[in-house]
């Protein structure tokens, strides 16, 4: 996925803004870590305000999410 994609996907989920929406938003994390770093995550997170939508951190592991 590319970074703009993902930037795409995680706009729509942040403005919905639900439960279901937070595990959506960690799976795109998840696939952006595997394939640009824990930076770009960090950089999503922030541009998003993931940490005040759902309470998502910088430095977070979304590793494990959609294996």
């Amino acid at each position: 996925m590319t970074l703009n994609k993902a930037r795409e996907l995680v706009a729509v989920q942040a403005s919905l803004g639900g439960g279901y929406n937070r595990n959506g938003v960690r799976l795109i994390l998840g696939e952006v870590g595997r394939e640009h770093g824990q930076a770009a995550v960090d950089g999503l997170i922030r541009e998003f305000d993931l940490q005040g939508v759902f309470g998502i951190t910088p430095g977070s592991d979304f590793s494990q999410f959609g294996r």
